[in-house]
């Protein structure tokens, strides 16, 4: 599939990091290093704009490394951009740790999957058809 993208930034365009990965990383955009204290968000630009054909998202989801390591991750997870959305892709960092988190320009914050999504009709019924699992939500199968 082919996606129109606008860079504006300095970065390289979103790359997946080996042949099978399912998303592309993203980079910060940043005029300077912004400081994330403990439970400190920010929105990081990218410079990354984008246009989806319909019927597809774009899902903006953490790095593993990032939040393993570091405490960092992504708010609103994961966020949905639209295919009708044009501004600026920006990614919402927290910093869960204990610790001040720098983010440079240039550095990979997050990675962006495209996923196809259809839209449903909705059918009002009185009941629904039954099943082995019923109505057995948070942890009804046990630990």
């Amino acid at each position: 599939m082919n996606v129109k993208i606008v860079n504006k930034s300095n970065n390289s365009l979103p790359a997946y990091a080996t042949e099978s990965s399912a998303g592309v990383d993203l980079y910060s955009f940043l005029e300077q290093p912004v400081i994330l204290q403990p439970l400190q968000r920010a929105m990081i630009p990218t410079g990354i704009f984008i246009e989806l054909p319909v019927g597809y998202e774009a899902q903006i989801r953490p790095r593993s490394g990032l939040a393993a390591k570091h405490g960092l991750t992504v708010l609103n997870t994961p966020g949905t951009i639209d295919a009708d959305y044009r501004g600026e892709i920006k990614i919402i960092l927290v910093n869960l740790s204990n610790e001040p988190f720098t983010i440079n320009s240039g550095e990979r914050i997050a990675q962006m999957i495209i996923s196809s999504y259809e839209h449903v009709s909705w059918m009002q019924v009185n009941e629904l058809n039954e099943t082995n699992r019923g109505d057995g939500g948070f942890g009804h199968t046990g630990i």
